[in-house]
């Protein structure tokens, strides 16, 4: 995992929201990136329902939330509208951004760690946690980064 002060790694990539490129972020808003292994999944609908469930917490800090696995676009897109997903999911299929991002596989099959992060608006990682943090502990994160 990448560690709190280090420089986030910019990535560019397709989402459910369109292409996705970090740069266009830093300097101007934090970022929480939400690594989770797998759309459809009971684990990874309840982190991101939660995400869905505090969109007025995030926008209170100018948060953009991004989920982040290697599903296809197609699939990325079938979660989220099932779901009610306003924030976009980046597809990541070839890994290299969850590689950037120090993200592991679990038990060395196909699956991704869950990982979150949150950027601030100066590039840098403010919080990194593996699992599942509550919500309040992403927002504290926001609330005391730059």
């Amino acid at each position: 995992m990448l560690r709190i002060g280090d420089q986030a790694p910019l990535f560019e990539a397709n989402s459910t929201e369109g292409l996705i490129r970090l740069q266009d972020y830093i300097g101007r808003q934090p970022v929480v990136l939400i690594f989770y292994p797998m759309d459809e999944t009971p684990g990874c609908t309840k982190q991101l329902c939660a995400v869905r469930d505090s969109k007025a917490l995030y926008a209170a800090h100018h948060a953009v939330v991004m989920g982040i696995n290697s599903g296809s676009l197609e699939q990325h897109h079938k979660f989220a509208s099932a779901q009610g997903y306003d924030f976009p999911l980046v597809a990541d299929a070839n890994g290299s951004i969850r590689r950037r991002y120090a993200v592991g596989k679990m038990l060395g099959i196909v699956l991704q760690q869950r990982v979150v992060y949150v950027i601030g608006k100066n590039g840098r990682i403010q919080f990194a946690k593996k699992g599942l943090p509550p919500t309040e502990e992403i927002i504290a994160a926001l609330s005391g980064g730059s």
